[in-house]
């Protein structure tokens, strides 16, 4: 009987051992396929065009940024109908949510109320 626990014994360990070397074989392939990748990264990266230069860059006009309007809205309303009038159908209402508003001062904050 002493026979056959020592072949158990050497089996168990012989397994034990056979997974050891997978796994640091398999750990192996991992690091292997991450350096080829790295590789491949460099060698796509070296084929790339350099990044403009400064003077490369796109400047602004020196009458400043093109069509930039700055202007104070307000919500518009949606006309109503009359007292048992029909619905409005989309081409009575207008294209926009707001519309200008009369006072172009730019709102400022009160000392005291919101966000102070």
């Amino acid at each position: 009987m002493m026979i056959a626990e020592k072949e158990h014994m050497e089996l168990a360990v012989s397994g034990a051992a056979m997974g050891l070397v997978v796994a640091v074989a398999g750990g192996l392939v991992i690091v292997a396929l991450l350096v080829w990748a790295v590789r491949l990264g460099i060698k796509v990266r070296e084929r790339e065009p350099a990044p403009p230069l400064p003077e490369e860059q796109p400047q602004l006009p020196e009458t400043g940024p093109v069509r930039e309007v700055q202007e104070q809205r307000e919500p518009d309303e949606v006309p109503q109908t009359g007292d048992g009038g029909e619905r409005l159908k989309p081409h009575e209402i207008h294209q926009s949510g707001s519309k200008r508003s009369d006072n172009q001062d730019r709102p400022r904050w009160d000392a005291g109320s919101g966000g102070s």
